[in-house]
């Protein structure tokens, strides 16, 4: 396959056309920026949550069992916080609050609760309004009310409003929630996740300032609303602190590596326009922005500053040596185009491996930024070596100010001396450098099996409190104030109880069938032990629980059940037909219909769970209860949920790695032995890359980082973005070894390239290491793990493989001059003599 006449097509393009290219891709850049304008936004957890199939059981028990027809709801909890919010001021604080909400019409208010109002109720069961409620209060003594709270300690919708500290005999508690119902004017998902623009926003910000007016400074605003607006303000808020910084790194590092005004210049132009294509694009293509593809500009950038520092380095190399310009040039294209192409195609593969991920939030990401970096190759490769020539020449006619044009890593220089140690270990001692290597990637490998896996709303939101130099930043860098982690965070630690939650079982089948109920009294027997028990069974509620408490309290119905009721358990098995039509026509339809759907073809059953049970240990038990059913069941609600998506993020992070890994060894095998006729340095190109896995992996569990929705794309990424180091010098070694011998192709490859390497590494590093500012903690996370893996693929690449090169050459036998020679071919470049 002879590729190189497209090469030379490309040299001939950039060299004698640099004009027409330059023009091209700037009008290219217009057509793109037109889709600047067109991105829109998506935050939060309810992205990754579309399309598990435990999501789709909890959005079918969410619709089919709310009223038919009823409107739009949301809810917003009031979090009341005193030395005792059942004292009789803290109450009546709670009730004023809730009727001053209940007046403003923006506000939609349908109905409020509190615990303060079931207190009311019992000391007068007539006080069914706000405003009698509070004359109630008013006109109660404290120890009449503490005793109507004594009374009512036994009702779970009492105590569930209260935080875990509640003392019965005291009647004190120091926490409580009170909700309140607002109509909304559009649909709101009633999804497991959060994010996104919510039609609760508003309202939820407006009842915020209602609450703050009325003077109730104990009681805090909470609801989806305000987690969806802090959700996107999070967004916004990292890359205004993180995108300032990584550019006056990328300036400081970019002028050390260039040492020229005018050469910095185009590279920095060729950045910014990799990341107007990019964007451009997602605006066309209708790709929202989402908090994982924060990192993609971190990305472009550490490829983009890559193969720009090499370009001008190589083409620098060539200059040094008395060569001409277009000369300089076509040799440098024509050897780092294919050196470009193959890293393009390798960390193509690696973005594109996360496709295989069943999360859409991760599939974007891999597709966006593997077109990205296609866009990157297209920049670097033609448009900016056509620019770099167009202004050496300029440079030839006007004063245009030189600096510094020697080459990074040059012979003689401090760096180029540093950069050999690779070499030195290589000539004295490989074989024994490398069984070390393997013992240290083996133990970080197994090390590295401990990695935890996580999904859950923390994951995006900021800390709780940020440090005191972000919060002294000026406008614009400030960031908003956020609450909702103090909020969650005090919900965890208040309301948390031994209950620590529920799952729904949604079992859909011929409920008429007379075994249905017994099926689900069945599931309650001997629970499994991440379920709260009560009298030897399951706690839960269900169609079940609400035939059992009508049968308490209504004698007739209580005669139909036991009519039924063939093996006297309580639990009706016979004519179940009539027994729901009894319920739909009397005054627990409302209840009935929260646990069974009204053709009768689908019910739901709640259990609670041990608060101390982890989400990994309530899932399976689910899934062992909703196996147990003969009609088809699926474990659901917002922890199977999630632990759903940690479970997919793990899958994901595996299989991505594993087609990452293999898809880019089989494409390096295939390019060399195109190229060089020597498929075995495909292999070769691979070892640094799994030795900078490894480390990675370790490192994660060593700093505790879990594989989370960001940092689960890490392993697949480090191969697209390590494998960049090595082709270089595997390449350029490949390039150097044609004329001469081992240790001098070694020497040169990692002073000429092994500088650029350098360059590009220290300015990639502390530019995408300043994601870690972020105030998004996954994305924080995710540029720290970024940085080290470019380290590690730095060092692997000019400490390992030289190693690995030498006993690659003893154990093929290839020395200079046996290669097929068609990457570089100097003797047939125009200017040549032949």
């Amino acid at each position: 396959m002879n590729y190189q006449r497209y090469i030379d097509w490309a040299d001939d393009r950039i060299v004698e056309d640099s004009r027409k290219v330059i023009l091209a891709f700037l009008v290219v850049t217009v057509l793109f920026g037109a889709g600047l304008g067109n991105i829109s936004t998506n935050a939060g957890t309810q992205q990754f949550t579309t399309g598990l199939p435990a999501e789709e059981a909890f959005e079918e028990v969410n619709t089919k069992f709310s009223p038919a027809f009823s409107a739009d709801t949301g809810s917003t909890q009031l979090i009341q916080s005193e030395t005792n919010v059942l004292a009789k001021p803290a109450m009546l604080r709670m009730l004023r609050t809730q009727e001053s909400l209940e007046q403003n019409d923006d506000l939609r208010v349908t109905s409020t609760s509190s615990a303060a109002a079931i207190v009311a109720r019992e000391l007068n069961p007539s006080a069914t309004t706000t405003e009698a409620q509070i004359r109630t209060l008013e006109r109660s003594t404290d120890s009449e009310i503490d005793a109507a709270v004594r009374n009512v300690a036994d009702n779970p919708q009492f105590t569930g409003l209260l935080s875990n500290d509640f003392n019965r005999k005291s009647a004190a508690a120091s926490a409580t929630i009170g909700v309140v119902t607002h109509e909304l004017p559009a649909g709101l998902s009633s999804g497991s996740g959060q994010g996104g623009d919510s039609p609760l926003t508003d309202i939820q910000r407006q009842t915020e300032f209602t609450v703050d007016t009325t003077g109730a400074g104990s009681l805090t605003v909470f609801g989806a609303g305000i987690l969806a607006e802090e959700f996107s303000n999070v967004v916004a808020d990292s890359l205004i602190l993180t995108v300032p910084a990584a550019l006056i790194f990328i300036l400081l590092f970019l002028s050390i590596a260039y040492r020229d005004l005018a050469d910095m210049a185009l590279g920095l132009g060729a950045l910014f326009m990799a990341i107007v294509w990019t964007f451009g694009f997602m605006g066309l293509a209708g790709i929202p922005f989402s908090q994982m593809l924060i990192a993609v500009p971190p990305l472009l950038l550490a490829v983009g500053i890559d193969f720009g520092i090499h370009a001008v380095n190589r083409y620098r190399e060539e200059r040094e040596n008395g060569t001409d310009i277009g000369r300089s040039m076509r040799i440098t294209t024509d050897q780092l185009l294919v050196a470009f192409g193959i890293v393009t195609g390798t960390t193509v593969i690696g973005f594109l491996s996360n496709l295989s991920s069943d999360l859409p939030p991760i599939q974007d990401f891999g597709y966006v930024a593997a077109v990205g970096i296609v866009f990157t190759f297209l920049i670097f490769g033609v448009f900016l070596p056509a620019a770099k020539v167009e202004l050496d020449r300029l440079r030839e006619r006007y004063p245009i100010p030189t600096f510094s044009q020697r080459p990074l890593g040059s012979e003689g220089s401090r760096l180029g001396g540093v950069l050999r140690g690779g070499v030195v270990i290589a000539e004295r001692a490989p074989v024994v450098f490398l069984l070390v290597i393997l013992v240290v990637t083996g133990g970080a490998g197994m090390y590295a099996t401990g990695i935890s896996t996580s999904f859950s709303q923390d994951d995006f939101l900021p800390p709780e409190d940020n440090p005191d130099w972000i919060e002294s930043l000026p406008e614009p860098f400030a960031p908003n104030d956020y609450t909702v982690t103090e909020t969650t965070n005090f919900l965890d630690e208040k309301f948390t109880s031994s209950q620590g939650g529920d799952v729904t079982i949604y079992v859909e089948g011929p409920m008429r069938s007379d075994d249905a109920l017994e099926q689900i009294h069945r599931a309650g027997e001997d629970p499994p032990d991440s379920f709260v028990r009560e009298d030897g069974r399951a706690d839960s509620t269900s169609i079940v629980t609400v035939i059992m408490d009508r049968a308490e309290r209504d004698p007739d119905f209580r005669a139909l059940v036991s009519r039924n009721d063939h093996n006297d358990n309580g639990v009706p098995d016979d004519n179940l037909e009539e027994i729901y039509e009894y319920l739909l026509s009397s005054s627990s339809r409302s209840q009935a219909l929260n646990y069974i759907t009204e053709d009768y073809r689908a019910t739901r059953i709640t259990y609670q769970v041990e608060g101390d049970a982890s989400d990994s240990a309530v899932t399976e038990d689910a899934q062992t209860v909703a196996d147990e059913f003969r009609f088809e069941a699926t474990a659901t609600g917002g922890t199977v949920v999630f632990q759903a998506v940690s479970d997919v993020i793990f899958e994901s992070a595996i299989v991505s790695l594993a087609i990452a890994l293999s898809g880019t060894a089989i494409f390096l095998v295939f390019i060399y032995w195109v190229i060089e006729g020597r498929p075995s340095l495909g292999i070769v190109n691979v070892v640094p890359v799994i030795v900078t896995v490894a480390l990675l992996a370790g490192t994660m569990r060593y700093l505790g980082i879990p594989l989370n929705a960001i940092t689960g794309t890490m392993l697949a990424l480090t191969i697209g973005l390590g494998v960049d180091y090595s082709v270089h010098v595997v390449h350029r070694f490949a390039d150097e070894y044609h004329t001469a011998d081992l240790v001098t192709a070694l020497d040169r490859t990692v002073r000429g390239t092994g500088g650029a390497l350098f360059g590009s590494m220290l300015t990639t590093v502390f530019g995408i290491g300043v994601l870690a500012l972020a105030v998004f903690p996954a994305i924080g996370q995710f540029g720290i793990l970024t940085a080290l893996s470019i380290v590690y693929a730095f060092l692997t690449s000019l400490l390992v493989l030289p190693s690995v090169l030498v006993v690659w050459s003893r154990v093929t036998n290839v020395w200079p001059g046996d290669f097929r020679s068609l990457s570089r071919r100097r003797s047939v470049l125009p200017g040549d003599d032949d």
